[in-house]
C-alpha cells in the first residue's frame, strides 16, 4: 500500500515543524507538561501548520500510534518480564558477585562494568541501579576507595547495554524506526557497548574515583550481602544469552548453506518476539519454578515488572505520531536535500538531533524517538545500506545518552543513591554519559566508512 504524503508549501512546512518542536520543548521544560501530552500537541500543531487536511491529521495520529507500537510493544513487554525474573531471582547479583570474585578487587571495576552491560540489555536502567548498587558499596567498603571508583563502571555498563544492545527498549525502538535488523544491531552494538564501557566506565571511573573521594552512604551498614540461594552463574548467563543467540543465528542463517526448511525454522525462532518469548519461558522455569517459586509468585513478579511499560509505550507512541506527522507532511523530501547539501554526514546530523533533544528535554527515550523519527522521514537515509543505518542507530542512541544533567531523572537517581551533591554528579555521572555518546559517535562514523 502506497503511503500518502501531503505536499505542503516547503516554507510553510519548515515553519510549522520548527514551531511544533519549539512548542514541544517549551511545554516540557517551561510548563513541566508530561511528554505524552506535549508530543500530541506538537504533532497536531505541525499538521495544522503545514496545512494538512484535518481528516489526514487524525488518520496520521492513528497510524503513528499503530505503526510505532506494532513492532515494539510486545518486545518491550516481554523484555520487561524477562528482566523482572532475572532481578527477583537474584540472577543479576550472581553475575556481579561471580565476576568480582574472578577479576578480584583490583579489577572489580571491570567486573561491575561487564555486569552492568549484561544486565542493561534486559533490565530497565533504574531497576539495574537499585539491584546492583549495593555491590558497589560492598566492594568500596572492603577497599576503602571512593564509591565513584566502582559506581561509574557499573553505571556505564548499564547505560551502554541499554543504549546499544537489543532487546533493550531504546535500541529496539531506534532499530525499528530505521528498519534495521536486530541481529545486525546486536553485531555492531555489543562491541560498541564494550568500548563505551571501557572508555567511560573503567578508564574514566578509575580517574574520577582517584580524583574525587566520595564516602559510603550513611545507611550502607543496613545493606547486607545476600548471596544465599542464588542461581548458578552458568545458568543465569545461559538464560540471558538465549534471545541474543537466537536472533543472531536467525540473521546469520540467511548467509549459510543449509537446507531451506532448517533456515525457515531458524528464521522463525530468531524473530525477536519469538526469541524473547522462549527466553522468558526459560527464565520462568529455570530461575523460577525449578528453584521453588510458585505460579502465584511468578505472576506477581511479572505483573510488577510490567508497571513501567505502559508509560514508556505511551511516550514512544506519541513520539511515533510526531515522526509520521513529519513524514506524511513531506518534511523528509524538503529537509533531505538541504541536509545532503550541508556536507555533514547523516550520522553526525542524527547524533546532533538526539543530543539537542536529550539536553533540552532530559528523556533519552524522547530523544531517541525524535531523532530516529526525523531521520526516518528522509528517503536518502532509508535508501542507505543496513549497516549504515545500524551505525546511525548507534549514533542516535549515543546522542540520546550524552549530556545527562538536572532535567534527567537518572541524574537525580544516581546522586541520591550515592549521596553526592549536584556538582559531584555533574563531574562524574554527566561526563560519563557524555563520554558514552561521543565514543559511540566515533565508532558509528568509523563503521559508516565500510557501509
Amino acid at each position: 500500500m502506497e503511503e500518502t504524503v501531503f505536499l505542503a508549501d516547503p516554507t510553510r512546512l519548515m515553519l510549522a515543524a520548527a514551531i511544533g518542536i519549539i512548542v514541544l520543548l517549551v511545554l516540557i521544560i517551561k510548563f513541566k507538561l508530561h511528554p505524552v501530552l506535549s508530543m500530541m500537541v506538537a504533532a497536531i500543531i505541525i499538521g495544522v501548520g503545514a496545512g494538512m487536511p484535518l481528516t489526514m491529521i487524525s488518520d496520521t495520529v492513528e497510524k503513528g500510534v499503530g505503526r510505532t507500537l506494532q513492532s515494539i510493544a510486545l518486545l518491550i513487554g516481554l523484555g520487561s518480564m524477562f528482566g523482572g525474573i532475572l532481578e527477583e531471582s537474584g540472577g543479576a547479583q550472581k553475575i556481579a558477585s561471580t565476576l568480582i570474585d574472578k577479576f578480584g578487587e583490583k579489577k572489580a571495576g571491570w567486573a561491575l562494568g561487564l555486569t552492568g552491560l549484561v544486565i542493561g540489555t534486559t533490565v530497565f536502567f533504574e531497576a539495574g541501579v537499585v539491584v546492583l548498587i549495593p555491590l558497589v558499596f560492598s566492594v568500596s567498603k572492603q577497599t576503602s576507595k571512593s564509591t565513584l571508583y566502582y559506581a561509574i563502571p557499573l553505571l556505564s555498563g548499564l547505560a551502554s547495554g541499554y543504549a546499544f544492545v537489543p532487546p533493550s527498549a531504546g535500541s529496539v525502538l531506534v532499530a525499528n524506526a530505521l528498519n534495521v535488523n536486530l541481529g545486525t544491531l546486536i553485531l555492531v552494538g555489543i562491541p560498541t557497548a564494550l568500548i563505551c564501557m571501557l572508555v567511560s566506565g573503567v578508564i574514566w571511573g578509575s580517574h574520577v574515583g582517584k580524583k574525587i573521594f566520595t564516602s559510603l552512604p550513611k545507611n550502607v551498614t543496613e545493606i547486607k550481602d545476600n548471596n544465599e540461594n542464588l542461581p548458578s552463574f552458568g545458568l543465569v548467563l545461559g538464560v540471558i544469552l538465549i534471545p541474543l543467540v537466537l536472533i543472531l543465528i536467525s540473521t546469520l542463517s540467511k548467509y549459510m548453506n543449509i537446507p531451506e526448511n532448517v533456515q525457515e525454522v531458524l528464521g522463525f525462532i530468531g524473530k525477536p518476539f519469538i526469541a524473547l518469548t522462549i527466553a522468558t519461558l526459560a527464565a520462568m522455569y529455570f530461575l523460577g519454578i525449578k528453584r521453588g517459586m510458585s505460579g502465584a509468585e511468578l505472576k506477581k513478579i511479572l505483573d510488577h515488572s510490567l508497571k513501567p511499560v505502559g508509560m514508556i509505550l505511551l511516550v514512544i507512541a506519541c513520539g511515533g505520531v510526531i515522526r509520521w506527522m513529519l513524514q506524511d507532511s513531506g518534511l523528509g523530501n524538503v529537509i533531505g536535500p538541504a541536509l545532503e547539501n550541508s556536507g555533514l554526514p547523516f550520522i553526525l546530523i542524527a547524533f546532533l538531533i538526539a543530543l539537542l533533544v536529550r539536553a533540552s528535554v532530559g528523556s533519552s527515550i524522547v530523544a531517541m524517538t525524535m531523532a530516529s523519527g526525523i531521520m526516518a522521514t528522509m528517503p536518502a537515509v532509508m535508501a542507505t545500506s543496513m549497516l549504515y543505518r545500524a551505525a546511525m542507530c548507534l549514533a542516535i542512541c549515543g546522542g540520546a545518552t550524552a549530556l545527562s544533567h538536572v532535567n534527567d531523572a537518572g541524574f537525580w537517581l544516581v546522586g541520591s543513591f550515592l549521596e553526592i551533591d549536584e556538582k559531584t554528579t555533574l563531574k562524574s555521572w554527566t561526563i560519563m554519559e557524555t563520554l558514552i555518546g561521543v565514543t559511540a559517535l566515533i565508532i558509528s562514523l568509523i563503521i559508516s566508512l565500510f557501509a
